[in-house]
């Protein structure tokens, strides 16, 4: 090691592995060209030494940071956890790292993220849905970095995308609800402002209340935050009426989970005095009691997919193809004819 210094150089793990400085710099940056018995070489050697690689160097050659960064709209619950996971293992494996950011569903926060993170050298950025203003693609087109958007698919939309139909996943649970007979049904929603998951999911129910020839007025909407103790408040706010629904379907799991829980306090059976419904099958879904009837959301493959298409429009430059995800229902326990 270089006496002049304790901090190991990359010459250093070279000597100590008996190869070039060029085939460490292959091992440590396309491990996959180099013979496996020459990477345990310069593997041994790099732990033996203690190296650790230059970042700005590396970026600088390859005009990469190897950075992806992610902003989604909370943290607070596991909404996004199990694709965020997903997202990160595949990165990994493809020699990136995950920069993630939470808006608080909040549009001017996002923007503020999204600059920062394209400060700090992001090569590409995934979002979650569609909606904000156009000025961000703008601004991100005029910065060269790929943009993709999760969690959200629609064919209207030229914005590469690996995501599901929101609406008409919605819309299949709706009427499965309607198949058993409920007619008057409460709809515990997220805000719908700048949220375009949350406008879809409710779109699908009026689609389905719509196509089953009945009124609009058959429908009882309360827009609330996501969080397990509003969708307790707006489950109360859906039931103190006149005409009280056989059935509330919740925009998601976590507002379901508050539902079921003021159900319970009120003294309500579920599903024998009212059906409640989530969206995303998260884990709380298959653990509540009862067991919650629900849109099944393919977390973990949207994740993984969108990791790959993302490191690919990095990589090779152009928008990517869109990829529309299947969902799926659930029904459980939850769900039931009515009374």
């Amino acid at each position: 090691m270089n006496e002049a210094s304790s901090i190991p150089t990359l010459d250093d793990v070279a000597k100590s592995a008996g190869v070039s400085t060029a085939t460490v710099s292959r091992c440590l940056n396309f491990p996959d060209r180099v013979a496996k018995r020459t990477r345990d070489r310069v593997n041994g050697a790099i732990d033996k030494l203690g190296y650790v690689p230059n970042f700005g160097a590396r970026a600088m050659a390859a005009k990469r940071t190897f950075t992806i960064g992610a902003i989604i709209p909370t943290m607070e619950n596991a909404i996004f956890a199990r694709g965020l996971q997903a997202f990160q293992e595949e990165l990994h494996e493809r020699g990136y790292t995950l920069l993630v950011s939470s808006s608080a569903y909040q549009p001017r926060i996002e923007q503020e993220q999204i600059r920062a993170l394209v400060a700090r050298g992001a090569d590409g950025l995934l979002l979650i849905g569609y909606d904000r203003d156009p000025s961000v693609y703008a601004y991100l087109e005029r910065q060269n970095i790929p943009v993709l958007v999760a969690w959200a698919f629609s064919k209207q939309d030229s914005q590469t995308a690996i995501g599901f139909d929101n609406c008409a996943s919605m819309t299949r649970l709706a009427q499965k609800v309607l198949d058993l007979g409920h007619r008057r049904i409460g709809v515990i929603s997220g805000m719908n402002k700048g949220n375009d998951r949350a406008q879809q999911r409710l779109q699908g129910i009026k689609d389905a209340i719509a196509s089953n020839g009945l009124p609009a007025e058959s429908l009882n909407i309360i827009e609330t935050t996501y969080e397990i103790e509003s969708g307790a408040v707006a489950f109360d706010q859906v039931m103190d009426v006149d005409a009280v629904p056989t059935a509330v379907m919740c925009g998601n799991d976590v507002l379901a989970v508050g539902a079921l829980q003021r159900a319970r306090e009120r003294g309500l059976r579920v599903p024998d005095d009212v059906s409640i419904t989530g969206f995303d099958d998260i884990e709380l879904a298959r653990i509540v009691t009862p067991t919650l009837t629900t849109v099944h959301v393919p977390h973990r493959e949207m994740g993984r997919k969108a990791a790959v298409a993302l490191v690919e429009m990095v990589e090779n430059g152009g928008a990517g193809p869109s990829l529309e995800l299947q969902s799926s229902l659930r029904i459980r326990e939850s769900l039931g004819p009515a009374k």
